[in-house]
């Protein structure tokens, strides 16, 4: 089964606020301004096929790295960490 065909099957993810999450329910393509829910919806939706890390990144304009980081940050410090303004207290 390729990815195209995986990914076809994915029609929604479960959401950080654990209600479903579809490719329409994401945070729209020119998003500015990313709150801590906005990252964690993109995030969710990677991590659950909904769409590829290229997806995401294409789309909202991110470096891998920052799209990484994110997904380290709630991994070590759940959705608290992706703060901007609380950013020093969750780094190593």
């Amino acid at each position: 089964m390729t990815e195209h065909q995986m990914r076809a099957r994915v029609r929604y993810v479960i959401g950080p606020d654990g209600s479903p999450l579809t490719v329409a329910d994401l945070p729209p393509r020119d998003t500015k301004r990313w709150v801590i829910r906005r990252k964690a919806e993109v995030v969710a939706a990677v991590r659950g096929g909904l769409i590829s890390i290229e997806e995401a990144c294409d789309r909202y304009k991110l470096t891998v790295d920052e799209f990484l980081s994110w997904q380290r940050s709630i991994d070590k410090h759940g959705l608290p960490g992706l703060r901007a303004t609380r950013i020093q207290e969750y780094r190593s």
